[in-house]
C-alpha cells in the first residue's frame, strides 16, 4: 500500500515544513513566450541528475515520481482579495503548447511557479518551472452580464508561458507577489492519447459552477442567497478563495495515491472531453474524483460509450453527473439554469434543457451510469463495510459490519430499487444514516457489463478527503486513510489490466441487501 508520510499530507491544520528537493530551474522572462526549465520527453518521464539513465527506461508515471519532489508548493499568505490573482486562457494544452496567464495585483511585482502533483515520494509535488520576477498591474474591469449574472474579468494577458518539458498532469502555478501575497491557478497538461492507460479527470466545471469570485456562482449571488445565483458563468475569471479550493479537497490526494501506484496514467478535464469525446477511445479507465457533479452532453455520452466499449470508469465521489449543463464561446462558458422551465432551450430542444438529469422533460438518472442515485445533504455518518470479500477490499482487513466515522457525507448516493440501475450490481457497503429526518443508507457499489467493464461508485463525497486522515476532519481516521489508500489501489490495478469484469464479475446481491424505498428522496435534496 502507498503510503504517505502524515508530515506531507495537506489538510486545514498546519502540516510539517520539509525542505524542498526540486531540481535546477532556468527561469526565463515571461515578457514575450516564457520558456521551460526542466527538460525532457513531451507526456513522459523528465530526466534528472539525480534519478539519470534509470528514469529513462522506466515507464510513465513512475520515472517521473522518482525525480525530486518538494513540500514547499503550499501557500503560507493568501494576503487581501485583491493582492493577486490569476486564470488561465485555457482550461488544458497538450505538452509543449504554450498558454497566456492574466493575473491582476496590487503589488510592483509577481513571479510564478509550476509544480506538478503526483507521488514524489510523499512530497505530493515537483517544482517544474518558474518565470523571472514580472510587472505587477491592477486590472479592475469586471463586467457582470445582466440576466444570466456571468461574472468576466476582462483583462489583459500577463504573460505567455510555454509548457515545453512539463510532462502531463495535473499543475497549479503558485502566484507570489512582491507584497507577500499568494494565489494559485490550476491548470492541465493533457495527454494527446488516452490509448492503454488509466485516465485522470480534472473537473474543472464542477469547480466553476461553485466558484464566486466576483460575486456570482451557480449557487448564490452577492448576499449568498440563492434567489440572485448565476444561471451561466465563465472560465475567463480567477478562481475564489486560494484559487485551487476544489482541486485541494477533492482530487490532490487522489492524484498522489494513482501516481503513487505506478498503473500508466493518462490526465484530461471534463472540457477536453466535452470537445473532443473521441479522447476516451481506448482507454482502460476513467477515474472521476471527489466532486465531480457537472456534465454536458456530450461527457455523459462520452462515459457511456466509452463504458459499452470495455472502460472502466470509477466515481470517488457523490453526487456524479447530476447537473446537465451545456457550453457556450469554445467551452469558455457554462450554461445551467438548473430548471427547464427557465432555460431559453425549453420546448425546443429538451434533450439539453439545463435541470438535473434526472427531471424532465427528458429524465436520464445518473444511476444508469453509476449504479447509484444521489439523495441528500449535508450528512456525517460512519462508513460500514458490507462486503469484505469482494476483491477491491482485499488486503484491508476489513470486516463485515466494520466502520469508519466520518467517512460519509456531506453528499452521499446510494443504490435506489425506484430507478433504473445496471445489473449484476454488487453491494460493498451499506451505511445507515439519518438525512433531512429519513433514515436511510449510503451505499458502494460495483457493477459489470457486457463488454466486461467494471464501474465502482464509492457513494460519498469524503472518500478522497479520506485519504487526508484526520487532516480531513469530521472525526475520520487513519485507519480510514489506510483502507481507502489499500481499496483505491486494487481499483486501479486490477482496471488498468483491462476490463476488470472479465476477472471481478461483479455478484449481485441486491436480494440480499433489500435497499428500502424512500420515495421522499426521489429528486435529491441540496
Amino acid at each position: 500500500m502507498i503510503r504517505i508520510p502524515r508530515a506531507f499530507r495537506h489538510g486545514s491544520i498546519a502540516v510539517t515544513a520539509v525542505a524542498a528537493l526540486a531540481l535546477p530551474i532556468t527561469a526565463c522572462s515571461g515578457s514575450g513566450t516564457t520558456g521551460s526549465g526542466a527538460r525532457g520527453e513531451a507526456g513522459g518521464g523528465t530526466q534528472s541528475p539525480a534519478v539519470g539513465s534509470q528514469a529513462a527506461a522506466e515507464p510513465f508515471p513512475v520515472a517521473e515520481n522518482k525525480l525530486p519532489g518538494t513540500s514547499s508548493w503550499r501557500i503560507s499568505n493568501q494576503g487581501p482579495d485583491d493582492a493577486i490573482n490569476g486564470y488561465t486562457g485555457t482550461q488544458s494544452v497538450l505538452p509543449g503548447q504554450t498558454f497566456q496567464l492574466y493575473v491582476s495585483t496590487t503589488a510592483k511585482t509577481f513571479r510564478v511557479d509550476a509544480f506538478r502533483f503526483g507521488w514524489y515520494q510523499g512530497h505530493q509535488a515537483r517544482l517544474v518551472w518558474e518565470s523571472k520576477p514580472e510587472h505587477g498591474l491592477s486590472q479592475t474591469a469586471v463586467h457582470t452580464t445582466a440576466g444570466t449574472h456571468m461574472v468576466t474579468a476582462a483583462w489583459q494577458p500577463s504573460m505567455t508561458v510555454s509548457t515545453a518539458g512539463w510532462p502531463v498532469g495535473s499543475y497549479l502555478l503558485r502566484l507570489d507577489a512582491s507584497n507577500g501575497a499568494q494565489r494559485y491557478v490550476p491548470i492541465t497538461v493533457r495527454s494527446a492519447s488516452t490509448a492503454g492507460r488509466v485516465v485522470i479527470v480534472d473537473d474543472n466545471t464542477t469547480w466553476q459552477a461553485y466558484n464566486t469570485w466576483g460575486g456570482y456562482s451557480l449557487y448564490q449571488g452577492p448576499d449568498g442567497l440563492g434567489r440572485d445565483r448565476g444561471y451561466q458563468v465563465s472560465f475567463n475569471r480567477p478562481y475564489d478563495g486560494d484559487g485551487a479550493v476544489r482541486f485541494l479537497a477533492f482530487d490532490q490526494a487522489a492524484t498522489a495515491v494513482a501516481e503513487g501506484t505506478g498503473v500508466p496514467l493518462a490526465y484530461v478535464t471534463d472540457v477536453d472531453i466535452d470537445q473532443n469525446p473521441g479522447i476516451l477511445d481506448g482507454a482502460r479507465a476513467v477515474i472521476t474524483l471527489g466532486h465531480d457533479e457537472y456534465y454536458s452532453l456530450a461527457m455523459r455520452n462520452a462515459l457511456v460509450n466509452a463504458r459499452n466499449a470495455g472502460t472502466n470508469l470509477a466515481f470517488l465521489g457523490a453526487n456524479a453527473i447530476y447537473r446537465h449543463i451545456r457550453f457556450a464561446d469554445g467551452d469558455r462558458i457554462i450554461i445551467c439554469y438548473k430548471e427547464a422551465s427557465i432555460d431559453p432551450l425549453n420546448g425546443t430542444d429538451d434533450a439539453d434543457t439545463t435541470q438535473q438529469w434526472r427531471q424532465p422533460p427528458d429524465p436520464r438518472p445518473e444511476s444508469v451510469i453509476t449504479g447509484v442515485f444521489y439523495e441528500c445533504n449535508p450528512v456525517s455518518a460512519p462508513y460500514v463495510v458490507y462486503d469484505p470479500s469482494d476483491w477491491i477490499f482485499a488486503g484491508t482487513g476489513a470486516y463485515k459490519g466494520e466502520s469508519f466515522p466520518g467517512m460519509v457525507g456531506p453528499e452521499y448516493d446510494r443504490l435506489n430499487p425506484q430507478v433504473p440501475y445496471p445489473k449484476p450490481i454488487q453491494v460493498l457497503a451499506h451505511s445507515p444514516l439519518t438525512c433531512n429526518g429519513i433514515s436511510t443508507y449510503s451505499d458502494s457499489v460495483y457493477y459489470t457489463v457486457a463488454s466486461g467493464a467494471g464501474v465502482f461508485a464509492s457513494g460519498t463525497m469524503r472518500w478522497v478527503c479520506a485519504m487526508r486522515g484526520p487532516h480531513c476532519g469530521h472525526g475520520l481516521t487513519w485507519a480510514a486513510e489506510r483502507f481507502v489508500d489499500r481499496a483505491t489501489e486494487n481499483l486501479l490495478r486490477a482496471f488498468a489490466a483491462g476490463p476488470a469484469g472479465r476477472e471481478h464479475p461483479a455478484r449481485d446481491n441486491v436480494a440480499e441487501v433489500k435497499p428500502p424505498d424512500v420515495p421522499g428522496l426521489l429528486y435529491g435534496i441540496d
